[in-house]
């Protein structure tokens, strides 16, 4: 291309309302499907043997590596109850709280990347609501809880499965007391600014969104994102602490298998090809549209100068 004709650099902009409505809408998207596939729909049907079935693949897949000890590790810390509550809290607080933060300080920090964090952001949460859609998964704190019935409840205690601690299975650290062994430590120790026991959230949750696990997958999107950004040495370590103390955060409070957090950087990894390819693609199409646009005023301007050229000899 000539370099004349060439348009200069065009000027990304992003602006905080068309992100907002972005994510707004995004929102709502996600409350709808939540709604529809969420643990409060699939207990309304009756027993949750396909969350509990899947449960069940998963702890077989994990045994199968001799790595299905997440039970062993919540045994481990059970007995500190400041320890547990204060993990509690964290599960309900930083996986918002922190994902927001970064988020801002993408926009205000790295603009020229901004685009393609958030589609990743965008694809890696609609690449999970699919799979809880399609996968449905009771978490451990749910293995021995009440079924669902008068009294409310989406555990799998009235489901007979070869799994339970009935004999000696081989499973360490558990009693064979015919139960999986887990505590739900939420409601046990408390902690945290909302509990599952609550209408609202009963009603509003999808208690068998584990697989793949949101919260790896928005961690360790906040630990990449932020990564340019830091300095020190330590602050690049801290960043990189957050994701692992996320994944024993999860295990330890008995809201997900660790083989859960594998499938949420799975679904980012996903979420990042196709969050950077679409953005890549769109910035392509801005630009073609763009050195149009000022080829189109720069022949417009050169057609008026040579109309007045022909005037002012006439």
């Amino acid at each position: 291309m000539d370099s004349a004709s060439a348009a200069p650099p065009r000027t990304h902009r992003t602006y905080w309302w068309k992100e907002t409505l972005i994510m707004g809408a995004f929102y709502v998207v996600y409350s709808w499907t939540r709604n529809q596939f969420g643990s409060a729909e699939i207990a309304a049907d009756g027993v949750p043997e396909q969350a509990f079935n899947n449960a069940e693949r998963l702890i077989r897949l994990e045994r199968l590596f001799g790595l299905f000890h997440e039970e062993t590790v919540q045994d481990w810390f059970l007995s500190y109850e400041w320890f547990i509550r204060f993990w509690n809290t964290y599960y309900g607080t930083a996986h918002f709280i922190v994902t927001l933060g970064v988020f801002w300080i993408l926009f205000v920090k790295r603009p020229n990347v901004f685009p393609q964090w958030r589609n990743t952001l965008a694809i890696t949460t609609a690449l999970a609501i699919v799979g809880f859609s399609l996968f449905p998964v009771m978490p451990p704190r749910l293995l021995d809880a009440p079924c669902p019935g008068p009294n409310g409840g989406f555990g799998g205690a009235c489901i007979s499965s070869p799994l339970r601690d009935t004999g000696a299975d081989g499973i360490a650290g558990t009693e064979d007391d015919g139960t999986f062994g887990f505590v739900d430590t939420l409601p046990e120790f408390g902690g945290g600014l909302w509990t599952f026991e609550s209408d609202t959230m009963n009603s509003i949750s999808n208690q068998y969104a584990a697989m793949p696990s949101l919260h790896i997958g928005w961690a360790s999107w906040c630990a990449f994102a932020m990564w340019p950004l830091l300095r020190r040495r330590w602050t690049k370590v801290a960043v990189l602490l957050y994701p692992a103390a996320t994944l024993f955060c999860i295990v330890v409070t008995g809201n997900h298998y660790w083989i859960d957090g594998v499938g949420g950087q799975v679904a980012l990894g996903i979420g990042a090809l196709l969050g950077w390819g679409l953005h890549r693609w769109n910035q392509n199409r801005l630009d073609a549209r763009h050195q149009r646009n000022f080829q189109q005023t720069s022949t417009r301007h050169t057609g008026d100068s040579a109309d007045v050229s022909s005037s002012s000899q006439g």
